[in-house]
This record gives structure tokens, sequence and C-alpha cells, in this order.
């Protein structure tokens, strides 16, 4: 506990000098600027961005590339809320409730409570993960195939779980996903699957490409369908920000969003979008 005191106020004594805090925020507009273009995501941002690091001292690009991967990931939100188009692949689940906000011109409050519980889930993931980090890493360290094949049997428990329709269509949707998965090169064998003589799909299908043509594509051209443009609302600053009632509301599901995130956030892989889809699942549940 002492040693972990030590290298804490070691971070901060440098992490919190005004260059590194410079860098950190510019970092964040930049990420916030890069996640809210669909499709490109916070990995691809830091890769494009990589290059004007080489002059940087290594703390320095360090806190940069993290302000970009933090901004990146709530930027993706903005043009789910606004656009019903997620920006990387953990916003897709905001397209759901989030662009209905908008539609009854409660952007202002979605996108607030979206930075808000950004916000707050982040910083106690991070003190959270400053104190457990070492038992931590050894826990995912032991992650193999089981655990891999035992996570992809908790998916589809959750799509189970959020289908409040018909369950023969909720099951033909996610044999079409594993369908849309298994395109690409095997990892273990290194095997074409369904390329269709096509290289191009040797690395796969996204996440992102696929919601963007579900979410993004239809609301395009049912927009470009209607005979009138729709009205653009022009809110006053109170209508901006949450209602009592919606701070109440939105309290607990931080909360729970926090708890669950960094749970299943340690799990390697693209667990911030399995993170998302279980918390969704289960606050749809405890809304009824």
């Amino acid at each position: 506990m002492t040693e972990t005191l030590q290298n804490l106020y070691l971070g901060f004594s440098v992490a919190l000098t005004p260059s590194v805090l410079f860098y950190a925020f510019t970092g964040c507009v930049i990420g916030t600027l890069v996640g809210m273009l669909p499709g490109v995501g916070p990995l691809a941002g830091i890769s494009l961005l990589l290059p004007a690091t080489f002059g940087l001292s290594a703390t320095t690009a360090i806190v940069l590339l993290a302000g970009i991967y933090y901004g990146a990931m709530y930027g993706g939100s903005t043009t789910s809320i606004l656009m019903r188009i997620p920006g990387e692949a953990a916003s897709v689940m905001t397209c759901i409730d989030g662009y209905e906000m908008t539609k009854q011109g409660r952007a202002g409050p979605a996108l607030t409570i979206a930075a808000i519980g950004s916000y707050v889930a982040g910083t106690l993931s991070v003190v959270g993960l400053m104190f457990l980090a070492p038992p931590l890493a050894s826990f995912a360290l032991r992650f193999g195939p089981p655990e891999y094949s035992a996570l992809l049997v908790l998916g589809l428990l959750v799509l189970a779980y959020m289908s409040s329709g018909s369950m023969p269509k909720a099951l033909a949707m996610a044999a079409l996903g594993l369908l849309l998965g298994m395109i690409g090169i095997d990892t273990m064998t290194g095997f074409f699957r369904f390329h269709y003589g096509l290289v191009e799909l040797g690395d796969g299908i996204g996440v992102v490409p696929v919601a963007v043509g579900l979410f993004g594509i239809s609301e395009i051209l049912l927009t470009a369908g209607q005979a009138t443009p729709p009205a653009v609302h022009k809110p006053r600053l109170r209508e901006l920000l949450p209602s009592r009632q919606e701070w109440r509301d939105s309290a607990r599901p931080i909360g729970r969003g926090t708890v669950l995130g960094f749970l299943i956030g340690i799990i390697p892989g693209s667990a911030h979008i399995i993170s998302s889809f279980v918390s969704y699942a289960m606050e749809r549940r405890l809304s009824r």
C-alpha cells in the first residue's frame, strides 16, 4: 500500500504540471472531434495522430494519446445521439434511447448525461485501477479459449435477455451476426472464411460498419425521402440541461454502469463493447 501511494505521488507530481495538463486538454479536444467521425474510433484516431508525438517526451506523449483515447470514447456518443450514427462500437447502444430523446427535443440533456456518465465512470474506474492493477492484471492473463467461449455464450444470453419481442427474430439476428463475425482470416489456422475471392474481406467485418449501415444509412434515407426537411429546434440554455428528475433517474444507472464496466473491462479484448451492451440490457430490464 505504501509503495502504491508513493507511485501515485510521483505520478501526480508529473501529471499536474502545466505543460502536461495542456497536452491532456488538447488530446481530449482532438479525441472528441475524432470520435464524432463515424467509423474512425479511438484506436484509428491514435494511429493517425501518433506521428504528432514523435517530438515529445515519453510522459507527454502518453498523456496526449490517453487524452485522445478518452475524448474519442466520449465523442462517439455525440453522433449517436444527434444523428443515430455511432462514432465507434461502444456507442451503438446510445443510438437507441439517445436519438429518441433528440427527436423529442431533448438532445441537450442526453448529451449532458452522456458526458457526466462518461466522466464519472472513467474517473472512478481509473481510481480503482490505480489500487487494484496488480491483482487485476494477473486475473486477466489467465483468460484462455474456455473463458472466451464462456464470454461468447454470455453475449448470446444477453441477446435473449434484451429481446422483448419475437424470440425467433432475435435468434435469427444472432445467427446472422455470428455468420458475419466468421468472415475473414481465422486467427488460429490462417484459413480464409467466406471471403468469396475478395482479399478486402480478410480483416472481417467490424461492428462499426454494420452499425452504421443499420442505423446511419437507414436514417439518412428516411430523412432524404421526406418532402420537407425536419424543423430545427433552437432550445434555450435551460433546456440543454437535464431536469432534477432526470438527474435522479440517471444517478443509479451511472453507478451500476461504472461497476459493471469496471468488472467487464478487466477482460482482454473488446470488453468495452460488451460492457455497454450488458449494461444497457440490465437497465432495460430494471426500468420495467
